[in-house]
This record gives C-alpha cells, structure tokens and sequence, in this order.
C-alpha cells in the first residue's frame, strides 16, 4: 500500500485480507447487483459528472430525492421527516423525536423511565450535543463544551491489542484510566473526568489577490483531570457533533458505489487516494464499509446511535449493554454510583424500543430543499467547484440501492457531495489519532448537503471536526494534503470567484 499506512504495515496487510475474505467479496464489487443491466446504464447516466453549467441538472432542487423536505427554511429545517413516509412511519419518527430529546437524569429517581444518566457523561440528551439535528460547535469563552468532546486513544501495545484493530474487533485502544472519550460532566456526589480547554493562534494567509485571511489553529489540552494522569500515549482528538440529516440515505447507498471511487495506491496518479474504512457491525458480525462518524468507524446508524447512549451519556442499551457508560475500572468512584437498570422494563436503561425509535428518528431526518438552483452566480460557483477538482473526493451523486431498509430510500437520485472514503487531509488538521484503518492524518469526506443552512439553524458558521474554521473560506483554506491542490487553486480564484464558489456552497 501507499504512504498512507506508514507505521500501520501489519493493518495494511490485514486491510486486504478482509476485503478478500469479508463480504464485500474477493473481488471488490464496483458493480451493483441490485439493479437489472437497464436499470445500471440508467444510474450511469444520471449520476455522470455535471458538463453544462449554465442551468441547473435535472432534480437538482431536490437532494434527497422523494424523501426531500419542502418544508419552510428555518431553524427547524434540519428536523423534518423524510416527505415519502407512511402515516405509521411519520408516527413513529415522532416517538423517536420524543426519545431523542428526551434528558436523562441520575439514579436513582421517581422517573424510573428516565434514570441511568451517566455517571460520567457529556450530554443529558442527544438533542444537546445535535441541537435542532444540526451542527455542534467548540465551546466560546466561558461556555460548556455541550456538542464537543475529545476523543482518547493510544496504540495498541500488546499482541492481543495489535489482534483486535488488525480483526476489526476495535478501532483504537482507550486511554486506561478514561477510556474513550473525556467526560467533562458527572452525576452528584462524582467528580467529573476533567475539562477541556482550547487555545488559538492566528496564523494569517495571503490569498492570490492580496486579500489576508486569519485561521485560527487550536490547541488541546485537559485540566483538572479527577482521576490521575493520562496514558503518555493517549492522543487527544476533538470532534463536534455532525448534522443528522440524511444518514437513513447515506446507509442506503451500494457498496460497490462507494468502492468504485477508491483509489488507495492513486493508481490514476490524480493526487487523490481515497480509502475505505473498514469495521463490524458486531464483534461475530462480517467486515463492512464505515460510512458514520469523522473518521467513517461505524457501519450504520443503530451503532452509531448506541456508541454515542453509552459514551455520551452513560445510558446501556441491547447493542451496548455499558450502564456505566465509559467509565473504567480505574474509577472505582463511578463505579460505586447507582445505575438506572429497571428489571421490569428490561436488562439496559434503554432496551430496544428505545434503541429502535431513536434509530428510525436518525434515519429519516430529511435533506432540505436546495435554494437557488439556476441562480447564475450558483451556477458558475459550482463550475468552479468541478473545475478545481473538490468533487474528486466530494462526489456529487448517487442513486440509492433498490434493496435499501426502508421504502422511502430505495432507488432514489441523492445529492450529498461526498464519497464518504478517507482522504489524508494534510498535517494542519491532522490530530494523530488512529481510528481503524484511519490514520492520524486521514478523514472521512464531509457531506456538504445543508451546509449553507448552518447558520440559520445553528446560529453559527464554525466547521470542519473541531469547528476551528469560523467560516467555509476558513475551512477550504484549512485543506491540506490530497486536498492541496483544490484548496491552492481556490486561494489563486479572484475575489468574485471565490465567492461564486462560497454561494454555491451555501446553496446546498
């Protein structure tokens, strides 16, 4: 393999005996099986890239297709249904809603329903870190940290470590006093793990036309750690809550469309290189593709969804069974605190009905419309956009596979600009965190649907996976490796054209 697996050569050996050997198939399949040879040519043809930019393509208005909402842009656009649901679906989307907001509280409590909350923890509810299903953020000033955490890892250090990653059984090692992720939050009566605190330095830049910049370079670091001192090992690796809309669409999307843009050895000689992320749905469970999360770890949503009850909030559900949540056997003190188990509604805090609306919510948060379609100023940003290669990594489209979970997902033309690979994004955003067969520089492409509605939901313009770029000239301007050419050539653009590619982007 390339440069990319540098200090990981057992993982890379170990990457292409799971794609022989997992499900995916020995030989990789770049052709779709759930479609009729009619049918493929079909897909083809609609998902080509775009040639005529002088009036928008056919469909483009709608980014998730039939599920697309139409519904009034405002701050709640980020949280309505997908538009092609059933009359029960739209009923149990709104028990997930319920769910999703729901705030946990410490056991134990009069609300048995309702107790389990940490005792470490970083959010009471998942609506906290996902506000209005939208963009987390970095905590300004003297706020908390509520839609931001850092993520622990180290190396593996032993045979059996190395065992787990190298068989997808994990995809880093914990910090082993803190585990996976630092919660700066704790029941009564429990200390918490710490608090994570940012400094920034403003690094000015040049743009081609004269005009200066300023990026804003973070640094991490913990304080008042309760329980002792980290791992020397232990990297720190920021990440803000990502937006939940359309990742029922995301999941829905063929394998073999998102192998077919893999290129791990730049075979093509582009530049670009992107890889697949490889993880288990479940310990005994086949090899898949990540697509969820900053670095893809997680194969579909219902992992993600209680990944984040267990480690976000310290609530055990059937999939994560942790009433303790992150809590490690280090912290005896968590460990002596009360958990929320209530035999008669089930083994967990959250048992499966609780685990299944959640889910079902986060699969059917609907794209919002785009805006300004066959604006002409749009139009020439999005020639740009192509013109300067981002769409070598932030693939435009795809046509849903025709055996998706749900109806409403199937076969239909989507628009989220990503092709959800790893990209080694350069050494400015790299945080040195192996996540996978992730390395420290890698990431997974960002969708860019309902970026441009950031603000109006979140009521702010901070991206990328620390929020550092307090606006998307900032964020383009942080790419870097695989993404240096794109991003040179947008700081070389006049200051029109820059900003025809910055409303382009806004329209999405």
């Amino acid at each position: 393999m390339n440069r990319k697996f540098a200090g990981a050569g057992a993982l890379a050996c170990a990457f292409l005996a799971a794609l022989a050997g997992s499900a995916l198939g020995g030989d990789l399949p770049k052709e779709r099986a759930d479609l009729t040879p009619k049918d493929l040519a079909r897909v083809k043809n609609v998902t080509a890239p775009a040639t005529d930019f002088s009036k928008a393509e056919p469909f483009e208005a709608m980014p998730g297709g039939a599920a697309t909402s139409r519904k009034k842009v405002n701050r709640d656009a980020f949280s309505q249904f997908s538009a092609n649901l059933t009359f029960e679906q739209e009923r149990d989307f709104k028990l997930g809603n319920a769910l999703f907001r729901k705030l946990w509280v410490s056991a134990p409590s009069s609300t048995q329903a309702s107790d389990g909350l940490g005792p470490f923890f970083n959010s009471r509810s998942c609506q906290t870190c996902h506000l209005k299903d939208g963009r987390g953020h970095p905590p300004e000033g003297h706020e908390e940290a509520s839609s931001m955490f850092l993520r622990l890892a180290r190396p593996p250090a032993t045979d059996k470590e190395r065992a787990a990653i190298e068989n997808y059984l994990a995809v880093n090692m914990p910090d082993p006093v803190y585990g996976e992720q630092l919660q700066d939050f704790a029941v009564p009566g429990l200390m918490a793990e710490g608090k994570m605190r940012i400094d920034y330095e403003e690094i000015p830049v040049t743009l081609g036309d004269g005009e200066t910049v300023s990026l804003r370079k973070p640094a991490y670091r913990i304080d008042d750690l309760g329980y002792g001192p980290l791992d020397p090992a232990t990297t720190l690796s920021p990440r803000v809550a990502n937006p939940m809309i359309g990742l029922g669409l995301v999941q829905a999307i063929e394998p073999a469309d998102i192998i077919a843009h893999a290129d791990p050895d730049d075979a093509d000689g582009d530049g670009i290189s992107g890889r697949v992320q490889l993880t288990r749905e479940t310990a005994g469970g086949p090899v898949e593709i990540g697509r969820f999360g900053w670095k893809a770890q997680n194969p579909t949503i219902r992992k993600q969804a209680a990944g984040a009850f267990a480690g976000d909030i310290g609530i055990s559900t059937p999939d994560v069974p942790k009433s303790y949540g992150d809590c490690t056997a280090a912290e005896a003190a968590c460990l002596a605190m009360p958990n929320g188990v209530q035999k008669r509604l089930g083994e967990t805090e959250a048992p499966d009905p609780v685990l299944d609306l959640v889910t079902f919510y986060s699969e059917n948060l609907a794209v919002p419309a785009r805006r300004d379609v066959e604006d002409p100023q749009v139009l020439h940003g999005k020639e740009l956009f192509y013109g300067l290669g981002c769409t070598s990594c932030h693939q435009p489209k795809y046509v849903t596979s025709r055996k998706a979970k749900y109806k409403a997902h199937k076969f239909q033309l989507i628009w989220p600009y990503s092709d959800f690979l790893l990209h080694d994004m350069g050494e400015g955003l790299a945080d040195g965190q192996q996540v996978g067969v992730a390395n420290g520089r890698e990431w997974r492409t960002q969708p860019l649907w309902g970026i441009g509605l950031t603000e109006t939901v979140n009521g702010h313009t901070l991206f990328l996976h620390d929020g550092r770029a307090r606006n998307l000239t900032e964020a383009i301007l942080w790419h870097g490796g695989e993404a240096q050419t794109a991003r040179d050539g947008f700081a070389a653009l006049e200051k029109s054209e820059r900003d025809a590619l910055i409303r382009f982007l806004e329209s999405l």
